[in-house]
């Protein structure tokens, strides 16, 4: 992986920084990352295919970036996919892979785009964390669900390091407003050494 887009992704906390990084990374992401045996968005969405039999059913991939969680998702059968990022540029590359139903470019901090419930499942691979969206964002996208919907997402070791992203999952769980599905940690870019633990939480 091009280390200076890795190390300034893992540094960025400004959102406008984040934004302007990924913009500037988006033409060759793909192979800088794959580079390292990126394996999160593979190991994510064969979880997801366990626990939802229906296929057909919509998936909103937010922060999908250059579609490779999408390809992932579509790997394992899932057939309508939407997805929305914060850069206008990675989303370009995700179009040229025609995976996504419609892809929305979004703007940090604002509302999700769609009404609550209007997708069986949301999907948040490598999203939530430092270089990337705050842990606020995990209680935007359950309110987004509708009761019996999947969220999908996954925390890297630099990510589970802030003690609040335990705690947002605790949150819901433990009053009974979600049930934890799954939790598993596993290769997340294996060429630095570095895992992430991919969750699927159901709404109650």
């Amino acid at each position: 992986m091009t280390q200076h887009y890795f190390d300034k992704a893992y540094a960025a906390r400004d959102t406008k920084v984040i934004r302007s990084l990924y913009d500037e990374w988006a033409s060759s992401y793909d192979d800088d990352i794959t580079a390292q045996g990126y394996a999160t968005p593979e190991r994510a969405a064969v979880t997801l295919a366990e626990f939802l039999d229906d296929k057909e059913l919509p998936i909103f991939d937010i922060g999908c970036g250059t579609g490779l969680s999408g390809a992932a998702l579509k790997h394992v059968g899932f057939t309508t996919i939407d997805g929305g990022d914060v850069s206008a540029a990675m989303l370009v590359e995700a179009r040229k892979k025609g995976i996504y139903r419609k892809l929305l470019e979004l703007e940090v901090d604002a509302p999700l785009p769609f009404a609550p419930g209007a997708y069986d499942a949301i999907s948040a691979i490598g999203v939530i964390g430092p270089g990337a969206a705050p842990i606020s964002l995990f209680d935007t996208l359950m309110h987004g669900l509708r009761r019996g919907g999947k969220l999908l997402f996954s925390l890297n070791e630099k990510a589970l390091e802030d003690r609040g992203a335990l705690g947002m999952i605790h949150e819901w769980t433990d009053c009974g407003a979600a049930i934890l599905l799954h939790a598993e940690e596993g290769a997340h870019l294996p060429g630095i050494n570095m895992k992430s633990t991919v969750y699927l939480i159901e709404k109650n």
